[in-house]
């Protein structure tokens, strides 16, 4: 009988090590990304949403255009997209938030560019949306200032020019 016990612990523990590797086998470490105002981003938790990754620069007027189609879909569909910004030309710290609020920009603005994560080349083009579907895989590249009425048919799966 004691043999047996010893037998079953055996195997009980081996099996709980095995699960234990099973588990943090799968779980990947993803990188967290950081917004201007401090708060942190992981992609994998915005799955089931579409992702705008919007490229900007305040020198770039039809950037400025496109910032306030993109706050209004930020506002008003935010249970169906995330908007997030990236500043073209790598600016941090206060000079990012000054820029932010010279813009008028209201969705969160990434410090690290994602481009890598998604295996997207730049363009060199502004402005740039990437625009990563609900599974988070790329979708496609937007070029040029959009307008509510494209991002949308993007968004609801609509064929685009673009």
């Amino acid at each position: 009988m004691n043999n047996q016990l010893t037998i079953f612990s055996i195997f009980l523990w081996a099996g709980v090590i095995f699960l234990c590797l099973l588990t943090a086998s799968c779980q990947k470490n993803e990188f967290t990304y950081q917004l201007a105002d401090g708060q942190a981003l992981n992609f994998s938790k915005l799955k089931g949403r579409v992702v705008l990754i919007n490229y900007w620069a305040t020198w770039c007027k039809p950037c400025r255009t496109e910032i306030s189609e993109l706050n209004t879909l930020h506002d008003k569909w935010k249970a169906k997209v995330v908007v997030l910004g990236v500043n073209y030309d790598g600016a941090q710290g206060d000079q990012l938030k000054i820029q932010i609020k010279d813009m008028g920009i209201k969705f969160p603005t990434l410090t690290t560019d994602p481009r890598k994560k998604f295996k997207a080349q730049a363009s060199g083009v502004l402005p740039e949306t990437l625009v990563i579907d609900s599974k988070g895989n790329l979708k496609t590249v937007l070029l040029g200032a959009q307008t509510i009425e494209s991002l949308l048919d993007i968004i609801n799966n609509k064929p685009t020019t673009n």
